[in-house]
């Protein structure tokens, strides 16, 4: 029933779109010919987060994998990359694609910038206080190791030119910041679970790609974006893609920002979309979670949202920091989620400003003169985003003929949201890491549910409606 991952000690890349990129790309050990073929690798990343922990930033330099009967060594990283290790919660995120020589790589090492110019590594928490708005704290953490080797003798990377292949790292923020008598003491000893995936695997779909779109092709129905490194992507759309809020292709222009689920294709640089919600119309685009709801019932006129994706980054909003949202009469309100596939005991369910709720993960888009400083926000788009929520299964509370079961809630959500939750189950909800459907569930276990939530309208109790179920060490 639980996970049987293979634990290292490291610190690895884990990249969103949001993510600030700088650096030059890395010179190969060994330049290929010109003639060489080549197969595209790509890497995924995701966490297992701490109580409290709100922010884990490093700047990784590099991710260099080797076939170790020849020394060949390829780079699976484009260049340098401070990445907030504390921001996907459950989350796959794409990290990048390389273009590579076709072979077999047994063994992945992982450097983090130690150079001067290097950022040092960054660890915040959440500070709260009863009646007012938290706020979060930063430390300048130790870390124990600067570099990672990870062998793969019996699951290798292969790299071929049919279809791309590539590395899901799992950074296990739970295992890795060392705690004293409940207090976190600033020393990081980094545990990543590193798996090899293929295109279609499980852990090879991606579920957050935050992104500006450059330009729309209606003919083809695809659209084009920028993604890490300022590499543009093709997105492709099909029949069965989902467009959230009844949204369309024919809504994007050159100021959309959009999140983007879906899986990558055998063409390179090209991702198939499964879902697509638009975050912004109008060029600006905050995202994370809310940690202070004004006033604390019946409709909000703001609320304070801690930033933890932003499109640009040149406003005056910074990553890290907590920023108070105005609302409006004139807002609008979207949920990233088919109502069409919820339960019917859900499908009333509205999200407005009279449903924001402290640990809600939430969009703001607007335009980004709204955005000059953190004290006042101005936006005309708010959108409820799933987010991974960590906790312990209630005793007894599973119920298998109901699709449900209650949690206690801890990690850094944990903090805004005190009381016991209720988790209600879908028809499209997936079991991941050894869960293989609600009857596996017991009490007391620790669990991450990935998904949406939300007050219920009817009796406005705190419910948690689940995309995806994992079970947890």
């Amino acid at each position: 029933m639980r996970k049987n991952r293979n634990l290292v000690h490291a610190s690895l890349v884990a990249l969103a779109a949001l993510a600030t990129l700088a650096g030059a790309s890395i010179t190969q050990a060994a330049t290929p010919a010109a003639t060489t073929q080549k197969g595209e690798t790509f890497v995924i990343g995701t966490d297992t987060p701490l109580a409290a922990v709100a922010s884990f930033s490093v700047v990784i330099t590099d991710i260099a994998a080797t076939d170790s009967s020849t020394g060949t060594t390829v780079h699976l990283l484009n260049g340098p990359a401070t990445i907030d290790f504390a921001r996907f919660d459950g989350l796959q995120t794409l990290i990048d694609i390389s273009s590579v020589p076709v072979g077999t790589y047994d063994k992945v090492v992982v450097t983090i910038g130690q150079s001067p110019s290097a950022q040092n590594p960054s660890l915040g928490y959440l500070m709260t206080s009863a009646g007012n708005p938290p706020s979060i704290q930063y430390i300048t953490p130790t870390l124990t190791s600067y570099t990672i080797t990870r062998n793969f003798p019996l699951h290798p990377i292969v790299v071929s030119q049919t279809e791309p292949v590539g590395i899901r790292m799992d950074f296990d923020l739970h295992k890795s910041i060392q705690v004293t008598d409940g207090q976190i003491t600033g020393t990081v000893d980094p545990v990543f679970n590193i798996g090899v995936v293929g295109p279609n695997a499980p852990g090879a779909l991606i579920d957050e790609f935050d992104t500006g779109v450059l330009q729309v092709d209606l003919t083809n129905q695809s659209f084009t974006v920028q993604g890490p490194h300022g590499r543009t992507w093709t997105i492709d759309t099909t029949n069965q893609t989902q467009w959230d809020g009844d949204a369309t292709i024919n809504e994007l222009n050159s100021s959309t920002i959009v999140e983007i689920s879906g899986t990558l294709t055998r063409a390179t640089s090209t991702i198939t979309a499964s879902e697509i919600t638009i975050l912004s119309q109008n060029g600006f685009y905050a995202g994370g979670l809310a940690t202070f709801v004004t006033p604390s019932t019946n409709a909000a006129s703001s609320f304070d949202l801690y930033v933890r994706g932003l499109l640009p980054t040149t406003t005056g909003l910074t990553l890290g920091e907590i920023a108070t949202v105005d609302l409006s009469d004139t807002d609008n309100y979207f949920i990233r989620w088919n109502k069409h596939k919820l339960p019917v005991a859900l499908s009333t369910l509205v999200f407005n400003d009279d449903a924001l709720l402290p640990g809600q993960s939430i969009g703001v888009g607007g335009p980004a003169s709204g955005a000059a400083s953190a004290s006042g926000v101005t936006v005309k788009r708010v959108t409820l985003r799933d987010w991974g929520y960590v906790g312990t299964v209630v005793d007894g509370s599973v119920k298998v003929g109901k699709d449900t079961f209650q949690m206690k809630v801890d990690s850094f959500a944990g903090q805004l949201i005190p009381q016991t939750i209720n988790v209600y189950l879908t028809g499209i909800t997936a079991f991941r890491y050894g869960y293989t459907g609600l009857g596996s569930i017991h009490g007391g276990d620790l669990v991450r549910v990935v998904g949406l939530l939300i007050k219920n309208p009817a009796n406005g109790d705190t419910i948690l409606i689940g995309r995806y179920v994992d079970a947890l060490d």
